[in-house]
């Protein structure tokens, strides 16, 4: 019997992003526990700079410093005939670039985390290219991580989120005390002020008085040109993940306890006190409820593969709300998305088999549509 070739995977990670590094560690869970026997894995780093980058020798990768280093080896992604990345040689006497036969590649599997990844603009080019791969397509990879437009749709659709108001930068500096006067009248004290476009906290407030309004929203206003003010809910952080294209399925619930007020950047990624419980400590309703809401969410819009779903459990009345959805949520093996799967019987590396697989199956649904006459 013939021996099987191995797929091709391109993973991707880094990027241009606030998120950088945590991408790095995601993609580090994805080298240390892919299947070898039966994938190929073609790791691809975007530098902060935007360049991609290949590593040809995955086994030298085994650590967060390693992935810091940059190889020597610039690729670009193809055209329909390619499917592959494309080695960019620089010349030594002339400085001028060549390329050279390009690597084939079955799918690509992106872990990158907001801005200039999980935004659409990775996905839109790798349809250009004809390239299956993992997870959200670019409409609801955009939608997404937009959660302004994200939270409207979900109003149109019957599903809770908590009120909200936004604006522009520009507006903010053009009439920053209408704005003002806008937020006491229609969220008030505490609120939270988000990036519009952002992702793990990044950016992301909380306003306890209107004093500490102008220093907060300026700060946001140096991660996006789109600001979110949203209502304060006190309330528990849950999260459920979904898994599958157009019949999805969702996961336990896990419970975050954050060790800062909030759950920020700091208590995601420095500080090793917040609390993961899993599976959550609620009611088996609440939890049915939470899934409902979840698969609900990652139908309004349109994604597929992956998707970790935040949601508010707010104390005293115990209404649920939908905070946002992540197409890419961190993937390392400690992270929610995953584990909560672990707890629903899917191991890490089944996980990603699955999601390969999902991936091939909606390129080969995608294929059968036709774009041209």
């Amino acid at each position: 019997m013939p021996k099987q070739k191995k797929i091709q995977i391109a993973l991707i990670f880094g990027g241009r992003s606030v998120e950088h590094e945590v991408s790095l560690s995601s993609a580090l869970g994805i080298i240390h526990n892919i299947d070898r026997k039966k994938y190929n894995l073609l790791p691809v780093k975007i530098t902060k700079q935007g360049k991609w980058l290949l590593y040809d020798k995955v086994d030298t990768l085994q650590s967060l410093e390693d992935l810091k280093q940059n190889p020597c080896i610039q690729v670009l992604v193809g055209d329909t005939g390619s499917a592959g990345l494309i080695p960019i040689i620089t010349k030594r006497n002339t400085g001028s670039s060549v390329s050279t036969a390009v690597i084939p590649v079955d799918i690509v599997f992106p872990l990158l985390h907001g801005s200039f990844g999980e935004d659409g603009t990775l996905q839109g080019l790798l349809k250009m290219a004809d390239i299956p791969f993992v997870g959200c397509d670019v409409l609801a990879s955009a939608i997404a991580l937009d959660k302004i437009i994200a939270k409207q749709l979900f109003f149109q659709n019957n599903i809770p989120s908590p009120d909200f108001i936004w604006f522009l930068r520009k507006s903010w500096k053009d009439s920053s005390e209408t704005i003002i006067q806008g937020i006491k009248r229609e969220i008030g004290f505490p609120c939270f002020i988000k990036p519009a476009n952002s992702g793990s906290s990044v950016g992301v407030c909380k306003v306890h008085h209107e004093d500490e309004l102008p220093s907060l929203v300026n700060k946001a206003c140096s991660y996006d040109r789109k600001i979110l003010v949203e209502k304060y809910i006190n309330a528990r952080e849950l999260e459920c993940s979904v898994l599958g294209n157009d019949t999805p399925m969702a996961s336990s619930i896990g419970e975050i306890i954050p060790s800062q007020e909030f759950y920020d950047y700091k208590a995601k990624y420095e500080d090793n006190s917040t609390e993961l419980v899993i599976p959550a400590d609620i009611p088996p309703k609440t939890t049915q409820a939470i899934q409902s809401l979840a698969v609900q969410a990652f139908k309004t819009l349109d994604c597929a593969g992956m998707a970790r779903v935040d949601f508010l459990l707010e104390k005293k009345s115990g209404t649920l709300y939908v905070n946002e959805i992540n197409t890419i949520p961190g993937f390392t093996p400690i992270s929610m998305y995953p584990k909560l799967w672990e707890e629903s019987g899917i191991s890490y590396p089944e996980l990603i088999n699955r999601l390969i697989k999902l991936a091939r199956e909606r390129q080969t649904e995608l294929s059968s549509l036709k774009f041209y006459r």
